[in-house]
């Protein structure tokens, strides 16, 4: 398997914007008197918008019709963009501009392979817009992760073959989702301890590029 490119994940890998996803989910859950805490909110990684939402109205009082829900999932995102705006280019993660330098250095081509709405909007502030060669997100796609629809297309759109494209993620979903999608897995952060995944790091600067490209 020779890798020609390198396809990330976004939240967790590129930047870390999961306790602004917390607050916003913690805030619908408090405004409808829904039980939630971080235990919870572990079980949204790699999940999409309504999924997350579907297992957060699992401990609610009463059921939700199908227009409430919406309601909530718009109102989630909205507090959530709202905090985005806090974002900036110090909040990319430690190792990350180091590894696309290297990458790119052996001409190997990048994406981001997200199920977020939001990634424009992330990649925007946090001064990567045009960093990354293809970039699909959830704004292009009809199945999340672990559906491996987002890493698909985002090879389709680079002009690669799966088989030669490596997926970094920090969840078990997305893990899965670059399996079944024909290519290498690494997992780092939370994935770090995925025993699926071909490579397994604490984090991208733990990574090593050339076995990464091996």
């Amino acid at each position: 398997m020779t890798i020609h490119a390198v396809i990330f994940d976004l939240d967790g890998v590129i930047v870390s914007t999961d306790e602004y996803h917390y607050q916003a989910w913690q805030q619908i859950a408090d405004e409808e008197g829904i039980s939630f805490d971080r235990r919870i909110n572990e079980r949204l990684r790699g999940v999409s918008r309504m999924e997350s939402l579907e297992i957060i109205l699992r401990q609610a009082p009463r059921s939700y019709s199908e227009t409430e829900k919406l309601g909530l999932a718009h109102r989630k995102n909205e507090y959530y963009r709202q905090l985005l705006n806090r974002l900036t280019p110090g909040d990319i993660l430690p190792g990350v501009m180091a590894m696309l330098a290297a990458i790119k250095r052996r001409q190997v081509k990048t994406a981001i392979g997200s199920s977020s709405r939001n990634t424009p909007t992330i990649l925007e502030k946090i001064g990567l817009a045009d960093a990354f060669d293809a970039i699909a997100d959830g704004n292009q796609i009809a199945r999340s992760k672990p559906d491996p629809e987002v890493f698909l297309l985002a090879a389709d759109k680079l002009g690669i073959s799966p088989e030669n494209c490596a997926v970094v993620e920090d969840a078990e979903a997305g893990i899965e989702a670059a399996l079944r999608a024909g290519m290498r897995a690494v997992g780092v952060g939370s994935a770090a301890h995925c025993p699926q995944a071909h490579i397994r790091a604490s984090a991208i600067a733990d990574l090593d590029v050339d076995e990464l490209l091996a």
